[in-house]
């Protein structure tokens, strides 16, 4: 979880209200975790919770928060409570608000499922709770922990409110909404963002204000009902049998025919307030389109920005992110894709004995009642053809170059059912990796070992890019706990202008760091580093002629033809010499080290205007966030090692490069020919 305040005026680009509000929100970086603990600790009265990857780091800066003695803007202390299973956790979310305390969860996963049967009785006691949801691939043939929705279709029935976040902006922002509409309507609410995709993706955001939080959801007193009072008696969870039980069940309506008017309201009041503005569904260039991708979480904004370039081609594409999956917008879907030749639903889950998969059959029904009058649906004489994908389950790379294919094989009249980034027979193929990059972008693909420190300092080059330097940034990482030891990927993507709006691997990158010199024997790091780019390497020996000749001969040639810049320096060395606390961080210090280079081969110090101390100033703030709770001594350690790194990188002249011959020249070519190019797939 990273969360980072900035103390500045200027807003974020792309999150900026067209006009004045009373609550903009404080401009900062965080992640999908940060954003929804934020809103929580100030909101609530206490959360329940079991810590299960990817949500732990969520209950983990909560009960942090708790620790601390934090309150929320009632001034109430935050209580915690942390169960022995998730099932025990949501049973404690329920006397929790039974007893009329504003409450939170923090679940994925089997966690998830775990605790459906509790969550049957929560919704039937009419409990208004938000659970936060990291939604995670189940447990099936094999166990995986990163992104997928089988948990969260696993409890559809449980009579919960269900939003879906594309971006960390949106965690935020729907963790309010969704709990403002459950108090309203007297329904619980799950606010569900992508594991690891959202939930540790840093980005610039703003922040809600605690007088917003004040105002927007009010007093829990005033607007959560206590059920076990005696001044208000009621007998609850009786044993009802054939006489009672069916009129309690469908009375139960009346609660549910609540549910989209509140959540409207609760739409509308936050975009009066804040000036960003939600709603069921977000439609994207749907005016006059022919093609359409229908997607949830984080594949439906990559769709979005994929759409600009496809029509860039002539390809009349249109995107619709679904935001409110219950209650269903059934007849707010057919209206957007009503008038397309096709449209293509995407989903992170696979059901091969239903009928389809259950977003694909929830949209058919809801054209189903179009076509026969249902009520409240618009008038339709026909139904667009209907394909459907399956596409990034265990975050399984979803990319731009994705999209397109899906909207070539609906041109096409291809596949009805498709998947995408793996090799089967039913998978679409692409042809080319588009870079739908804002104009300007500067990207990061690192290469290290899981244990080196390297994700956290991927995170703190984000924080410093967005907080320091002004830069829209994003920042994910490709790993989980099982990596330790094991290589692992960082992605970082950074520009002046625009929106990023991919959740991807990077295709295209400019810089290109090595902290494993391993990485060249396991697969090609140099895949998608554009010419003139720049390619760090650690290495023992620190001289630049050594470096060079320690090189595969295909990556020379390709350095050398592509004009890209090769540095290095010792990082261990340096870990060595800056670790002077705790010998056993000297490993994870490597990782801070490449701050330090990255600060000094990039532009962007220059760019603003600072000086070497200036500099090391505006980075002692983001590195004291993540290690100031181990004492000053370690934040003094690190900020050494980033110094160090910055003034003793050194780098590979191209005169040496000029070194070798045609011969080396040839072979170096024909080994660069033969090498594998999958982007999607370092390691082979």
């Amino acid at each position: 979880m990273a969360v980072q305040h900035v103390a500045r005026n200027d807003q974020p680009l792309g999150l900026v209200p067209e006009h004045p509000v009373k609550y903009p929100g404080i401009p900062g970086t965080a992640d999908g975790a940060g954003m929804v603990v934020h809103t929580s600790s100030l909101g609530c009265d206490g959360g329940c919770a079991y810590p299960i990857t990817p949500s732990t780091a969520m209950g983990v800066a909560y009960q942090l928060n708790h620790a601390n003695g934090m309150k929320n803007v009632w001034g109430t202390p935050l209580a915690w409570v942390q169960a022995e299973s998730e099932h025990s956790a949501a049973s404690a979310c329920e006397g929790f608000g039974v007893a009329g305390g504003r409450v939170v969860n923090f679940t994925s996963g089997q966690g998830l499922i775990l605790m459906k049967e509790v969550l049957y009785t929560i919704s039937g006691k009419r409990l208004p709770m938000v659970f936060e949801i990291g939604a995670r691939a189940l447990t099936s043939h094999s166990l995986n922990v990163h992104a997928g929705h089988d948990d969260v279709f696993g409890v559809t029935d449980v009579g919960w409110g269900m939003l879906f976040a594309q971006n960390a902006q949106e965690a935020g922002d729907l963790s309010l909404i969704a709990r403002k509409a459950a108090e309203a309507s007297q329904t619980p609410f799950m606010n569900i963002q992508d594991g690891f995709l959202t939930t540790h993706t840093i980005e610039n955001v703003l922040f809600p204000e605690p007088d917003l939080v004040k105002e927007y959801l009010g007093d829990p007193r005033e607007k959560v009902r206590t059920l076990f009072h005696p001044d208000t008696p009621l007998m609850s969870g009786v044993v009802q049998n054939q006489d009672a039980y069916m009129s309690g069940k469908i009375a139960q309506r009346y609660y549910y025919d609540l549910v989209k008017p509140a959540l409207r309201q609760a739409f509308d009041d936050y975009a009066a307030l804040t000036g960003r503005q939600y709603d069921f569904i977000q439609t994207h260039q749907m005016e006059d389109a022919e093609y359409a991708i229908v997607a949830l979480g984080s594949s439906a904004e990559t769709a979005q920005c994929t759409v600009d370039y496809m029509r860039s081609l002539g390809m009349k594409a249109g995107s619709v992110a679904i935001t409110s999956y219950r209650p269903f917008p059934g007849a707010e879907i057919v209206e957007a894709l009503k008038n397309v030749k096709a449209f293509a639903v995407l989903e992170r889950l696979d059901i091969p004995l239903g009928g389809d998969n259950p977003l694909a059959v929830e949209i058919k029904a809801a054209f189903a009642n179009a076509m026969t009058g249902e009520e409240g649906y618009p008038t339709i004489t026909r139904i667009p053809t209907i394909y459907r994908g399956v596409a990034g389950l265990g975050s399984r790379d979803v990319t731009p170059g994705h999209m397109v294919a899906v909207v070539q094989n609906m041109m096409d009249e291809g596949r009805r059912f498709f998947s995408l980034g793996i090799d089967h027979p039913t998978a679409l193929m692409v042809e080319k990796e588009p870079d739908v990059r804002p104009p300007g972008a500067f990207s990061i693909r690192g290469h290290s070992v899981g244990g080196y420190g390297s994700v956290t300092t991927n995170k703190i080059i984000a924080t410093i890019l967005g907080d320091v330097f002004g830069l829209r940034v994003q920042a994910s990482p490709k790993y989980g706990s099982e990596k330790k030891g094991l290589p692992t990927n960082t992605y970082l993507t950074c520009t002046k202008i625009g929106k990023i709006g991919t959740h991807s691997e990077l295709q295209q990158v400019e810089f290109v760091p090595l902290m494993d010199p391993t990485t060249w024997a396991m697969g090609n790091p140099l895949v998608g580093l554009q010419e003139g780019g720049m390619l760090f390497q650690h290495t023992p020996v620190e001289d630049p002629k050594a470096l060079w000749e320690s090189l595969p001969i295909w990556a020379k040639y390709v350095i050398r033809k592509e004009n890209i810049k090769l540095f290095g320096v010792d990082t261990i060395r340096i870990a060595r010499e800056a670790c002077t606390h705790d010998e056993s961080l000297i490993q994870r210090f490597q990782g801070i080290v490449l701050l330090g280079v990255f600060l000094k081969l990039t532009p962007f110090k220059d760019e603003a205007g600072l000086s070497d101390d200036e500099l090391f100033d505006a980075v002692r703030k983001p590195i004291k966030k993540y290690f100031g709770r181990k004492g000053d001594r370690v934040v003094e350690d690190n900020l050494n090692a980033v110094i160090r790194g910055y003034k003793q990188v050194f780098e590979v002249s191209r005169e040496i490069m000029d070194t070798m011959t045609p011969e080396d020249l040839e072979r170096g070519q024909a080994e660069w020919d033969a090498k594998g190019k999958d982007t999607n797939a370092f390691f082979i």
